[in-house]
């Protein structure tokens, strides 16, 4: 089972993930952020990972809170996929999201780099500040190993844009661990490591 719970303790916060990347998209979460929980949950029901996040703030800071979750989820996928044989490694998805469209393609590839092409004309969506939505996507890519673009290629409403993000971003990452049966024995890569 590829599968996983990480625990990230800081002065600023408690963070505990249970992720499986095998499951059928069932998910408790409790952040603190109603718009970031609400995000968490669309990943979580559209990549069909088992997701439950529990966090506890120590300084009220939501920085620190969405930093973290971002870390603690990306070390868990990190983990779960293992030694990587098998997977598909590459993934991309084109989503619309009312007048929002997104496109987002992962490489798991062992090589960190994220790029969020996505202006947002609004500071705050709910309780979510929208500066944080680059920084959550460069930390899950330094935690996870992985290789992240993002690009919105149509949308002004700000809660259709990051909810299309987190759903075209989840599907992306679905199609790259999903595991190629033809090459189950396989690293997707001719170096023979990812």
């Amino acid at each position: 089972m590829r599968q996983c719970v990480k625990i990230r303790k800081t002065n600023e916060t408690e963070v505990k993930v249970d992720l499986n990347l095998d499951g059928n998209g069932s998910y408790k979460i409790n952040t603190g952020i109603n718009f970031f929980n609400h995000m968490l949950e669309q990943f979580a029901h559209h990549s069909g990972f088992n997701l439950n996040i529990d966090v506890i703030s120590h300084d009220n800071d939501t920085h620190h809170v969405i930093e973290d979750v971002a870390i603690t989820m990306g070390s868990a996928i990190l983990e779960a996929l293992g030694d990587k044989k098998g997977i598909t490694r590459y993934g991309e998805t084109i989503l619309p999201m009312d007048d929002a469209l997104v496109l987002s393609v992962v490489d798991i590839s062992g090589r960190v780099f994220s790029k969020i092409d996505i202006t947002l004309k609004e500071e705050r969506t709910s309780d979510f500040e929208t500066i944080m939505l680059p920084h959550f996507f460069s930390s899950f890519a330094q935690a996870s190993q992985m290789t992240i673009h993002i690009k919105l290629l149509d949308g002004e409403d700000v809660h259709h844009i990051i909810e299309g993000v987190f759903k075209s971003f989840a599907r992306a990452l679905k199609k790259a661990v999903f595991i190629d049966v033809e090459n189950t024995d396989k690293i997707p890569s001719t170096k023979g490591v990812l």
